[in-house]
């Protein structure tokens, strides 16, 4: 803690630096940047000059150079996706997220709106188990209940009588970490990737079996396309949400043949959760692991039209975009931050479960069979190699072509008509030069990405009660 004097010294920086900025004259500009990044918590710092000419004629269509910029640079948004980081990206990119899983469930950004009537699934697949842990109770149960508890070979109960709530410590972490599968644990998480690639290929087998058709010829038939994210479990184990949909050969565009129904892709997804396998590599230190999906799977239709039934699209897509901004901080799962050595291990703010499975990563990592996986640079994530979220080529549109359009939005806005043929061209060069803020400037920054907040959050309340109105009939 900082003592009185410390504190007043800090504030003191802090408003004398912003006192600096406001006093420049370019200020206003640098405003204009900032609110341009909408309060960006980490801005990267670019140098140089773009110009757009005209193929034929050479002439100069549009030229921006930063020489004319506050300190000479443009402030561009960091985009990290997590809001222990960057609150202000995180938030864009949960948009885009939304955006994203949205179009692939009921059409738009050039994916068509006859998608609804596809067989569409919210898939849920869990982690199986690495040994007991604690888990959240309701207000008439105990954890883990035993008559006759005991205690394990470590001299740990294998019982909990307790009652935990979500806020609860212990909830997730082993009833004894010398009994617990640490090592089964991240070879899962590093074959995570492997085991839903094996699944997708499997669900593809087993509709084509269902329907008498060769399994080789499935793409002939039809298409299976997915956006799925990926969530860590109190316990640290992810499990993956994915919105899966089936269409016929071309894609979104094509309508999926007779024999797909929503029926038989749920049926095809519970056979092939159970059937998928992966073996490890083997090694005299720890064996040989046989992977596979969790006993818990959940595998629900979404609503299509004319039917009430299954979970509303709006809510999956939502439910995605929550979870692909959480940080390390805001569930278990690891650092927000690459290790560089054991050492580090023992210094980052965790549980100990997960400092033991940080541990774990290292020991496996330094294993020349479990070379290929690079478990230590991976030791941050617990083993997890993947995106926080994927998706298949043809579900829907894509998070660069949704930065392009806001990018083109952002010019149009500012006056720059830009040609949108091949009769021009772009020269651009560009150097990075630093990140961050000044502490002033942070403080600035931090107050236009709450009043953009403010103001995003005054307009959703506006057109939410304007839906009501045009809903019950009435005018405003």
């Amino acid at each position: 803690m900082l003592d009185r004097a410390a504190r007043l010294r800090q504030l003191t920086e802090v408003d004398q630096d912003a006192i600096r900025l406001a006093q420049d004259p370019k200020f206003a500009r640098w405003m204009e940047q900032i609110t341009a990044t909408g309060g960006c918590a980490h801005p990267i710092h670019l140098t140089g000059a773009t110009t757009v000419r005209d193929t034929y004629s050479g002439e100069i269509l549009h030229h921006y150079d930063t020489t004319v910029e506050p300190g000479e640079r443009l402030l561009v948004r960091c985009r990290n996706r997590r809001a222990t980081v960057c609150a202000p990206c995180s938030r864009l990119h949960a948009g885009d997220t939304f955006h994203l899983v949205r179009a692939g469930l009921v059409g738009g950004k050039t994916v068509p709106a006859h998608v609804r009537e596809h067989p569409r699934l919210f898939v849920t697949l869990t982690a199986p188990g690495f040994g007991p842990v604690h888990h959240i109770t309701t207000r008439d149960e105990r954890c883990r209940p035993r008559r006759d508890a005991g205690h394990c070979e470590h001299g740990q109960p294998v019982g909990c009588p307790a009652r935990h709530t979500d806020t609860d410590p212990l909830v997730g972490q082993p009833l004894c970490r010398d009994c617990y599968d640490y090592p089964g644990h991240v070879l899962w998480h590093a074959h995570a990737g492997e085991l839903w690639a094996r699944f997708t290929r499997t669900v593809r087998r087993t509709l084509a079996s269902a329907a008498g058709i060769a399994q080789t010829r499935f793409p002939e038939h039809a298409r299976l396309s997915f956006a799925k994210v990926a969530e860590y479990q109190k316990r640290a184990a992810i499990h993956v949400h994915a919105a899966v949909r089936l269409d016929g050969p071309a894609g979104p565009h094509d309508p999926p043949p007779p024999w797909a129904t929503a029926g038989a892709l749920t049926a095809a997804v519970r056979t092939a959760a159970r059937a998928v396998t992966v073996n490890t590599p083997y090694s005299a230190a720890i064996g040989e692991h046989a992977l596979r999906w969790g006993a818990q799977l959940d595998a629900r239709p979404l609503r299509s039209f004319g039917n009430g039934d299954g979970l509303a699209d709006d809510a999956v897509a939502a439910y995605v975009a929550k979870y692909v901004t959480k940080g390390a901080a805001d569930t278990a799962a690891g650092t927000d931050h690459r290790l560089a050595s054991a050492d580090d291990i023992e210094t980052v703010a965790v549980s100990p479960h997960l400092r033991s499975l940080m541990r774990a990563c290292w020991r496996l990592g330094g294993l020349p069979e479990l070379a290929p996986l690079r478990l230590r640079a991976w030791a941050h994530t617990l083993g997890y190699r993947g995106h926080i979220l994927t998706k298949s080529r043809a579900y829907s549109t894509t998070y660069a072509t949704l930065r392009a359009e806001r990018a083109d939005h952002g010019r149009t806005s500012a006056g720059v008509d830009l040609p949108k043929d091949s009769g021009a061209i772009t020269d651009a060069h560009w150097r990075y030069i630093g990140s961050g803020h000044t502490p002033g400037a942070a403080l600035i920054a931090a107050g236009v990405a709450e009043d953009l907040m403010r103001n995003h959050e005054i307009s959703r309340a506006e057109l939410e009660t304007a839906g009501r109105w045009r809903t019950n009939g009435d005018a405003p």
